[in-house]
């Protein structure tokens, strides 16, 4: 009963400030596209024999990179739906654009850090040859447009000082070509390894925005056009950064209602559409879809409670729902499951709301820049 009360009245709070609308409008963000986390259900299983338990994190158990077979199956479920305006259901998907080059880093005694991009790992991974080329197709097809999600989905610097420290579970990841252990099941105690742009000086802070700048260079390169929005891993990002990402070109930040900026003690609020002084606007998620890190629960039904509630305050309902829940290739059920509990969730949406109209972060972005 404590918990419905809390999730009620979080959910109100969410919305009370900000931009406002009368139409229904449906945004999809989804995160973590092109990051490698785990690397096969083979590493999976090594992990779990070394006493790693892996299969207590859901990130660590299930998200992988994306199979050609995963994305096909996700665009089929999304081009199922339809709504007002006759448009399908489209996700924001918000990507890296490289990963470690493990045996560079290696040869290099991991003095220093070396990246590969997402088109030489997709062209080298078995089931996922065609994966950036699905991307664009789909992007065409108005079913999953990229934005950025940072270089990589690695903080760099604290990942090499514990790789050089001998730090045996870092070591023991290295080795079989994985960096995603999340800090809920490490033995020691240290920060994230996926809190990509937090910094702990002002080098630091320097190095965090010339990796954020490459990455947007690596974007545009692949995709063939700039990111207009921008979400740091982790929701973790400095003051600083905004002006680094204004410079080229972003013009949306994503995150939620509250935020934290790197190197401060208080946290402020950030309603939808609030601009900062670079005339960015602020995208909050006010909606969550991750039936993988649930399963215990009724992931439509809370959504549903969550889209409800935004329409409610006039608020664009912006669904935060993560690469995680969509991949196959650890545990092929999850895919499976989850891709009809979507299914569910994106028509029930359009029952309840016949008005109801599907868009991207940029697009809703542009309407409230106006």
């Amino acid at each position: 009963m404590i918990t419905d009360i809390k999730s009620t009245l979080r959910r109100h709070f969410t919305n009370m400030r900000g931009w406002r609308t009368n139409r229904k409008i449906v945004v999809i963000e989804s995160d973590d596209w092109g990051s490698i986390r785990m690397p096969s259900r083979d590493i999976y299983d090594q992990l779990l024999r070394k006493g790693i338990r892996v299969d207590r994190c859901p990130y660590c158990r299930y998200d992988a990179l994306a199979s050609e077979d995963d994305l096909s199956s996700l665009f089929c479920v999304l081009d199922s739906v339809r709504d007002s305006q006759g448009s399908p259901a489209i996700f924001t998907a918000n990507a890296v654009v490289a990963n470690p080059d493990f045996e560079r880093i290696r040869e290099n005694d991991f003095s220093a850090y070396f990246y590969r991009t997402i088109e030489q790992t997709f062209a080298e991974t078995g089931e996922c040859e065609r994966s950036l080329q699905l991307w664009k197709e789909a992007r065409t097809r108005r079913l999953f447009v990229m934005h950025s999600h940072g270089r990589e989905h690695l903080n760099v610097a604290t990942w090499l000082h514990y790789l050089r420290q001998k730090d045996p579970e870092s070591r023991l990841g290295f080795d079989l070509g994985f960096y995603g252990l999340s800090t809920t099941i490490a033995t020691k105690q240290r920060p994230s390894f996926l809190a990509a742009l937090r910094f702990d000086d002002a080098e630091g802070e320097r190095e965090v925005s010339r990796i954020v700048t490459d990455g947007l260079r690596i974007f545009r390169q692949l995709m063939g056009y700039p990111s207009r929005s921008f979400i740091a891993p982790n929701y973790t990002w400095g003051r600083s950064l905004e002006k680094v990402l204004s410079d080229d070109g972003v013009t949306y930040l994503q995150g939620c209602y509250r935020h934290r900026y790197v190197g401060e003690s208080r946290s402020h609020f950030r309603p939808l559409g609030a601009k900062n002084r670079w005339g960015q606007y602020a995208m909050v998620r006010n909606a969550w879809f991750e039936p993988s890190q649930k399963p215990a629960s009724d992931c439509v039904d809370s959504c549903l409670r969550d889209v409800a509630t935004a329409f409610l305050w006039r608020k664009p309902a912006v669904i935060c729902s993560h690469r995680l829940n969509y991949i196959g290739a650890i545990f092929p059920r999850n895919r499976d499951a989850n891709l009809k509990s979507l299914s569910l969730l994106l028509k029930t949406i359009t029952e309840h709301w016949p008005n109801a109209e599907f868009m991207s972060t940029d697009e809703l972005g542009d309407l409230i820049h106006g």
